[in-house]
């Protein structure tokens, strides 16, 4: 077996599902009995930042359970949403911001590699990008880099693309 397989290690979220669920959260917002009256609101800035409004933390919390719920139906993970800390806002309200992560961070990246050295399995893992490319001569030593990294996700959603076997 001389020819290299690979695949790639990337974190993405698709952002027009995020839009989707936004929509369908803030209409169903509108819609629910418990925030009549409420200007409980969200909005999506620059494709990285949703931005939670309410009129006070419980209902905040209830703003982020519908989101959660309708971005889990989408198909969007949750864990790639980092939640800021709850601030005041103007007329009494509360604000949150939620940052939405795309790609893998250095320094996870790097400790992603750690965990396929310690384990080690006779592959290379390099850093490209906001992604990793792992490759080797041997499609299992592949399969059991990715269940290595499905057991110790460094607190990511990863997802495995570009397979080359």
């Amino acid at each position: 077996m001389a020819s290299e397989c690979s695949f790639d290690v990337v974190c993405k979220v698709d952002l027009d599902e995020v839009k989707n669920a936004v929509s369908q959260a803030m209409k169903e917002i509108g819609q629910r009995y418990d925030f009549k009256g409420s200007v409980s609101k969200i909005e999506l800035k620059d494709d990285k930042i949703l931005v939670l409004t309410s009129d006070d933390e419980v209902k905040l919390k209830a703003v982020i359970d519908v989101l959660q719920t309708k971005l889990h139906k989408r198909g969007v993970s949750i864990r790639s949403m980092e939640y800021g800390k709850i601030e005041p806002a103007s007329k009494g309200t509360v604000r949150q911001e939620v940052t939405i992560h795309q790609g893998i961070p250095v320094e996870k990246a790097k400790g992603l590699i750690k965990a396929v050295k310690d384990a080690k399995i006779k592959v290379q893992a390099s850093i490209q990008g906001d992604q990793l490319r792992v490759s080797g001569k041997s499609r299992d030593d592949l399969q059991e880099v990715i269940a290595l990294f499905k057991k110790d996700d460094q607190g990511l959603d990863l997802q495995f693309t570009n397979y080359r076997g």
